[in-house]
């Protein structure tokens, strides 16, 4: 699970801007949003240009260069932070894999050029190169002491390099940085604003029509729209390509989904596409959503909350603008953060009051108790 990352030099991200979901409370409800210690169920809250979608970014970052997943490039213009004459960024990254810590950091010199990286397990360090100074990498891991450590001019993250190059022993620290490879390859972001843009997890484009009915969720979808209010009759037939599109069956004619469905009934269908791979066991490690409600009405916003609940296999993070669902009921003062250009906090440690399950804190949220 991701533990911690701090950026520097990074969009609106100056200096060591941290992102702690180690610093858990010790509430005793709602205990299924904290797993081994670590925040599992995140909600972020932060004005416009804040930084939330950055702090996406900035997460997911690191799939370029250790994953061929894919990315969005245009996210990552402007990769520098204005303000600062740096042109080096620096991602730190903590994992924790049950009791294990890995960590991993690394500069870059743009959003493709890596410039020095290192990883540590459980404090001792495991892979290390600086550009600027050796194309030599170093490492401890066990299996490789025969491995070409020059790795010349090549952008190649060493950790890619070590992994295609050698088969490495069976050893703990192996099965950590195993673990560590697969939880970010499993890594997913998506935006409810935009269904053609996704990070991590899968390659290329996809069509939602086509992948519900290809995966026979058609009658799964029409009740999941059912249950959040849309009342509806799906069908499904094939276009002139040959592609699966579908349609809603009204009593006299039948039209095409996305013809007419509304902004917020699409978001559901972006949703729902992505949620047929989060039911599918440990097929997603890490989920970020970028403005995941854009659409919604409350009630609904809360109802997927709930069912991301339920994946308790996968750490979520979720930005919004909407309060209503700062519950105790939902999750609990420290699952909900606040963010602002230079710092992200959650609401137990923006205040030094005890927080009890009774309290109404979106009450609180909105009469400025955490600020």
């Amino acid at each position: 699970m991701l533990a911690k990352i701090e950026i520097s030099n990074f969009k609106n991200f100056k200096e060591n801007f941290v992102f702690d979901l180690s610093n858990t409370s010790s509430f005793s409800f709602n205990q299924e949003c904290i797993k081994n210690k670590i925040i599992n169920k995140a909600i972020v809250y932060g004005h416009n240009g804040s930084g939330k979608s950055n702090l996406g970014f900035a997460i997911f970052d690191l799939i370029s260069h250790i994953t061929d997943k894919e990315i969005v490039q245009d996210y990552y213009k402007n990769y520098f932070n204005a303000d600062l004459n740096e042109t080096k960024s620096k991602f730190s990254f903590e994992f924790r894999f049950d009791k294990n810590i890995l960590e991993y950091s690394y500069t870059k010199s743009d959003y493709q050029t890596l410039i020095s990286e290192e990883l540590k397990i459980n404090g001792k360090e495991y892979l290390y190169i600086d550009r600027e100074k050796s194309s030599i990498f170093r490492t401890s891991a066990k299996g490789a002491k025969s491995l070409k450590k020059d790795i010349g001019d090549s952008n190649i993250s060493i950790i890619n390099y070590l992994s295609k190059n050698t088969i490495l022993d069976d050893s703990k620290d192996n099965k950590i940085f195993s673990e560590f490879r697969e939880f970010v390859n499993k890594m997913l972001y998506f935006r409810a604003l935009d269904d053609k843009c996704y990070m991590g997890l899968e390659q290329g484009n996809h069509s939602i029509e086509h992948d519900i009915v290809e995966r026979r969720n058609l009658t799964d979808f029409e009740k999941f729209l059912n249950d959040a209010g849309i009342v509806c009759k799906l069908i499904s037939q094939k276009d002139s390509f040959n592609k699966n599109k579908i349609l809603f069956k009204f009593l006299n004619r039948e039209l095409g989904f996305f013809e007419v469905a509304s902004s917020g009934t699409k978001a559901l269908a972006l949703f729902y596409f992505w949620y047929q791979r989060l039911k599918e066991e440990d097929s997603v490690s890490f989920l970020f959503i970028d403005e995941f409600d854009a659409f919604y009405h409350h009630s609904l916003s809360k109802t997927l909350v709930e069912k991301l609940k339920e994946l308790e296999n996968t750490q979520v993070i979720l930005t919004t603008h909407n309060t209503s669902i700062i519950s105790n009921e939902l999750l609990r003062p420290d699952c909900y953060f606040l963010m602002y250009p230079d710092r992200i906090t959650s609401l137990a440690k923006s205040t030094t009051k005890e927080l009890r399950e009774a309290h109404n804190i979106e009450k609180m949220y909105r009469a400025g108790f955490f600020e």
